[in-house]
């Protein structure tokens, strides 16, 4: 059995990159931790507003309600511009973590074959696939020798407009819907004309 996930994440190139993307991202994650201070410094007082004007007898008012309303719509709107704005701070912390990740998982088929070999293994399942076991060999550290030979380190800074597998997959996907929503239809087919 092997743990692939396990292995990747316990592989040389992704604990480095651990390691170094702090110090390398220091400035992002610096604005990041400021910047949710102060949302969180905003958000406060309107917490404590709508909190103090929900227990208000006025409350209970249509116009009261409405007012509650306006006021836990303006905190949503704050919380979600906020969001927003902490999520493309942290943008190349990101697609840093998923360009080494990707890196390592591109070499992960080529390890788990040369573990297989190495200890001449013919089936390899995932821990969740397996029912009960006995005597079975764990493969995972195997598999991390292999990738650590295979990928020593990987830059924790991706290449200038590299993008996450899954951003790059749902690209591709949109343009072959819009290219098959574009594309003119095939003309039926002409039946021979028969007997």
């Amino acid at each position: 059995m092997a743990n692939v996930e396990a292995a990747v994440a316990g592989s040389a190139a992704v604990r480095t990159a651990q390691q170094q993307r702090p110090v390398t991202y220091k400035p992002q994650l610096d604005q990041y931790q400021a910047r949710g201070q102060a949302v969180q410094a905003q958000l406060k007082p309107l917490y404590e507003k709508i909190e103090r004007d929900s227990q208000a007898p006025a409350a209970k008012t249509p116009a009261g309600q409405q007012g509650l309303q306006q006021q836990a719509a303006m905190i949503q709107q704050i919380e979600q511009n906020a969001q927003r704005e902490l999520n493309e701070i942290l943008r190349p912390v990101a697609y840093s973590e998923a360009y080494v990740v990707e890196s390592v998982e591109e070499k992960l088929t080529e390890a788990v074959q040369k573990a297989m070999v190495r200890r001449k293994i013919t089936l390899v399942l995932q821990p969740g696939a397996l029912v009960a076991r006995a005597n079975a060999y764990d493969l995972t550290k195997d598999i991390v020798a292999e990738l650590d030979a295979l990928v020593p380190n990987v830059s924790v800074v991706p290449p200038q407009g590299w993008e996450p597998r899954q951003l790059r997959e749902a690209r591709a996907a949109q343009a072959a819907q819009q290219a098959g929503a574009q594309a003119p239809a095939a003309p039926a087919p002409v039946a021979p004309a028969g007997p």
